[in-house]
């Protein structure tokens, strides 16, 4: 049992990690020194907001799990 729960979190980690990096964007170095959106507000919207949401979707079942691991393994 110990085995398949680290092996579901090392498959959500790296399903977060993926997550992560898709909805990056604009982040090259101009938004380091202030030249990026100029403090815009934007709405997600689409596929951006369904990313967004699994993104935290996947956190929380990752903090879950990790919890149920630390019961489980005692």
């Amino acid at each position: 049992m110990k085995i398949y729960l680290y092996l579901a979190q090392i498959v959500l980690a790296v399903a977060i990690i993926g997550l992560v990096l898709v909805q990056t964007k604009n982040a090259g170095l101009s938004n380091i020194f202030g030249g990026g959106d100029l403090g815009v507000h934007k709405t997600r919207r689409g596929a951006e907001k369904t990313l967004f949401d699994a993104t935290i979707a996947s956190g929380i079942i990752f903090l879950l799990l990790a919890l149920i691991t630390v019961i489980v393994t005692g």
